[in-house]
């Protein structure tokens, strides 16, 4: 048992079909077990959403030494805890989301499907990393990452994480990276989030969209500096949002 190979288990919410979780298996598969349950078809922007109003269903795709792949009918989160239940047969070391079709930074980590197979992962006393590349292009150049993939990987199986803390990787999607920068979130927002589209004379139609609003674009502490100067960009994050500056305030309001 001394002896046994770490087990990954791996999600996404591109889908199973996707570059993304393709490449991913390819950059961390010599490192590892790795397990894959992932949703059938794509379901970005899930954030940590569970499936409650039907049964979902999970189905072997392809069995090779050290890697089996299944995909489910579920949500990224759902992938995640059905595998715990079924498919696993130990306690897995490492879980990974990803790598994801799209930044993750910034605010976009409270809708990310790629993060919620993260946070479940946490919640469940794993150590866990989401990936994701800047570019939502379906055949974007996922090479320059793997290095850094690799290496991210490596250290966490060798030191772990705090309890209910997980990281956040975004890579900018350019031909050479110049490196890592451990950043925090930054403060940002979507605006102009709806565009109009008329259906049959009813003018109620609405496609999401959205213009992303940097509320500090010159402060280099942040992942969206990181990214936009060519850095790997590696927030801790933590599923605890409990506001602790806050509650000596809010004692004296009650």
């Amino acid at each position: 048992m001394e002896n046994q190979r770490p087990l990954i288990l791996v999600s996404n919410d591109d889908g199973i079909m996707s570059k993304g979780i393709s490449e991913l298996l390819r950059f961390i598969r010599p490192m590892g077990e790795v397990v894959v349950m992932a949703p059938d078809t794509p379901r970005s922007g899930t954030s940590c959403s569970l499936t409650t109003n039907e049964p979902i269903h999970y189905t072997l795709v392809r069995k090779d030494v050290g890697l089996t792949i299944y995909k489910c009918s579920g949500t990224p989160t759902d992938c995640v805890k059905l595998a715990f239940h079924t498919v696993l047969e130990r306690k897995p070391d490492l879980v990974i989301g990803g790598i994801n079709h799209g930044d993750n930074s910034s605010v976009n980590v409270h809708y990310s499907g790629t993060m919620g197979v993260v946070m479940e992962g946490c919640l469940k006393g794993v150590p866990s990393i989401g990936f994701s590349l800047c570019s939502h292009e379906p055949n974007a150049d996922f090479e320059p990452s793997g290095t850094f993939v690799r290496e991210i990987v490596t250290r966490v199986l060798e030191k772990g994480l705090p309890p209910l803390t997980c990281l956040n990787v975004n890579i900018p999607a350019v031909k050479e990276l110049k490196g890592v920068r451990i950043c925090r979130q930054t403060n940002a927002r979507w605006e102009n989030e709806w565009e109009n589209f008329a259906h049959r004379n009813d003018t109620h139609y609405y496609w999401l969209t959205g213009e992303y609003k940097n509320l500090e674009p010159d402060d280099e502490l942040t992942d969206h500096w990181a990214l936009d100067n060519g850095y790997v960009a590696i927030t801790p994050t933590t599923v605890d949002v409990t506001a602790y500056a806050l509650m000596d305030e809010l004692k004296t309001w009650f």
